[in-house]
């Protein structure tokens, strides 16, 4: 009833100070988001259109088509319009909801986008809670054992795996391990068709493209734990801490790594994003039916429509997952809902 009753020309209440300075930073946030998903749009049509090489020369090399079939051809698939008039038509078929039919698949570029994105989605996830329970638990190890063996070969094993490209390493587990695991696609195609058989087969399958973007990945959340974690030791709660008995493990435990945690959480939203658009590399080398190899497979040709469509999703999942992070962090650090 206060709150109410509060007289004209008072501050308002803290309450409700909170309540629409989280609304402003939510909507200031979900703005500079859609301006990014405009940007994107533009970019994405502009981009694919000044690669070298002319779609339908790849689509009729090697068969005798003459050049009023060629014209035909490029009518067909607008081609022969003016740019601005080009864009046009992507805006419209982009805000139905419609990316165009492929060249080279002759399907509808959503449909091909809906088939590869699962097999994206289970490496990224996978890989992504591996590397980021890897890099926790090395940064964590390695800040409570500053300056130690370990530290300095965990440190130095993650900057030499983090520099390597990621093709290289890629081809390098290839060699190495002779065979051992599949060196491409998702299944056998004599596999039976039962959901263990499958699921055994896929997690076969796995292995490789897994352990690379692991070793490739996981370096960020380490270096991040460890830096934080060795900030936070010098913190005067943890002095309050062992000076009331507590062991190390147990102000490690209670104390630290929970606090430590906060820049490495919102980290594994800022590049979650990333790394699914990263996994074009890693998809490409190991034949993995996914988003990535899809889009090595569309510059090939060049298949505009579908270069358009996984270059929207894949950055897309970039913008996404920032936003989510921005949102997040709010929620998790007391000294961004103060400012």
């Amino acid at each position: 009833m206060s709150d109410v009753l509060a007289p004209t020309g008072e501050p308002p209440p803290a309450r409700a100070r909170r309540g629409g300075g989280a609304a402003r930073y939510a909507l200031n946030k979900v703005g500079g988001a859609l301006l990014s998903v405009a940007m994107i749009v533009v970019l994405g049509f502009l981009l694919f259109r000044a690669l070298p090489g002319d779609p339908v020369q790849t689509m009729t090399r090697g068969r005798p088509v003459s050049a009023e079939q060629i014209a035909e051809l490029q009518a067909r698939l607008g081609l022969d319009r003016p740019l601005p008039e080009q864009f046009l038509r992507y805006l419209g078929g982009l805000l139905r909801g419609d990316l165009g039919v492929s060249y080279t698949f002759n399907v509808p570029v959503t449909q091909k986008i809906g088939e590869r994105i699962g097999p994206t989605l289970l490496l990224v996830g996978v890989g992504t809670v591996l590397a980021v329970a890897l890099g926790l638990w090395l940064g964590a190890r390695s800040a409570w054992r500053r300056g130690s063996r370990f530290d300095k070969a965990a440190t130095g094993i993650a900057l030499t795996l983090w520099s390597a490209p990621t093709f290289w390493l890629g081809l390098l587990l290839l060699s190495a391990t002779g065979g051992l695991f599949p060196s491409g696609g998702i299944t056998y195609p004599d596999t039976p068709p039962d959901f263990l058989s499958q699921a055994l087969d896929t997690a076969h399958h796995m292995v490789l493209p897994v352990l690379t973007l692991v070793a490739v990945v996981y370096a960020q959340y380490q270096l991040v734990m460890r830096s934080s974690l060795v900030e936070e030791m010098t913190a005067d709660h943890l002095l309050t801490a062992r000076a009331k008995g507590l062991r190390d493990d147990q102000v490690r435990r209670r104390h630290a790594v929970p606090n430590a945690l906060l820049p490495t959480v919102t980290l594994v939203f800022l590049h979650l994003g990333l790394v699914v658009s990263g996994a074009i590399t890693v998809e490409t080398v190991f034949s993995w039916p996914g988003l990535g190899l899809l889009t090595y497979e569309a510059l090939r040709g060049p298949d505009l429509p579908l270069l358009q469509g996984t270059f929207i999703v894949l950055a897309g999942a970039v913008v996404v997952m920032n936003l989510a992070a921005d949102l997040l962090y709010r929620v998790l650090d007391p000294r961004v809902r103060a400012s």
